[in-house]
């Protein structure tokens, strides 16, 4: 008999056997997308079915034009998204470029005090960003960059975590590709740009879905540095000034405009879903 080929009935088999837990993981899912399904739900309904008591998914009637047309006519919802792009790649450039040779050095160099500084990155995940927010605005202010796109990107250029991530992810690189660039004369820094990014996309994928999501929908930090009228008010702002300004208590518009500001966390992870759990499943392989 062919090694390759299959017992009568073994597909049958495998795939009774695996039933229990692909039923699981579809609950499991389905539930955790009831949210995001009841929020597009309630942007297609107009303002009497949304205040209904039965829970229907589906509308009666679409209020379609009437809610997203609305968003579009009274929120520069195009300028709240190119806010938060630009505050999302800028803030992912820099934590890259810091986080990308700090977890090299701390997982392939030797040098006295590694485990030690390693200790206070653990450290630093233990600090709110919540914390260095007042001192933040202080000095800030001071230095007069308040209400600028400096002032939502600074404070989160490095993160303790990715360099804690790609740490983990260097580890499982075999010490041999590094040595051998050492022996053909590369420096530390032609390593990393060369040897070690190159073969780093997958987990940077996955940090970078991880970075984006956080600063798209991050409220708190935007809240502090962005006054005025909204100019550049990232999306979760916008959202907020479009409920205190405009919207007030029609839910079907508010959902709208949510269903609008989250379309591209989703499109860009549908993307790079891929590659996010190649970078995951990397990620921690060698303690």
């Amino acid at each position: 008999m062919n090694p390759g080929s299959q017992m009568p009935g073994s597909h049958d088999r495998s795939l009774a056997a695996d039933l229990p837990r692909l039923v699981l993981l579809s609950v499991l899912g389905l539930l955790f997308l009831m949210p995001y399904i009841w929020m597009v739900s309630v942007s297609l309904k107009p303002l009497d079915e949304v205040w209904r008591a039965s829970m229907s998914l589906i509308p009666e009637t679409f209020a379609i034009d009437k809610n997203y047309g609305r968003v579009f006519r009274e929120v520069p919802i195009g300028r709240y998204l190119l806010n938060g792009a630009i505050v999302c790649f800028g803030i992912l450039v820099f934590q890259l470029a810091f986080a990308l040779p700090a977890g090299y050095a701390l997982a392939k160099l030797n040098f006295r005090g590694r485990e030690t500084l390693f200790a206070f990155v653990m450290l630093g995940l233990l600090i709110p960003a919540h914390v260095p927010a007042i001192p933040l605005y202080i000095a800030f202010a001071q230095t007069g960059i308040l209400n600028t796109y400096a002032a939502l990107i600074a404070p989160s250029t490095i993160s303790v975590f990715a360099i804690f991530m790609f740490r983990q992810f260097f580890r499982a690189m075999p010490d041999e590709l590094i040595q051998a660039a050492r022996m053909d004369g590369l420096g530390e820094w032609s390593i990393v740009w060369r040897i070690i990014v190159p073969n780093a996309w997958p987990a940077a994928t996955a940090f970078a879905i991880f970075s984006v999501v956080a600063h798209w929908n991050d409220l708190f930090w935007p809240l502090i540095a962005v006054s005025g009228k909204g100019e550049l008010a990232t999306p979760a702002l916008g959202v907020i000034y479009f409920r205190t300004e405009e919207a007030g208590d029609d839910f079907g518009a508010l959902m709208a405009a949510a269903t609008i500001t989250t379309i591209p966390l989703v499109a860009a992870f549908l993307l790079a879903q891929r590659r996010f759990i190649e970078g995951i499943t990397m990620t921690g392989l060698k303690g």
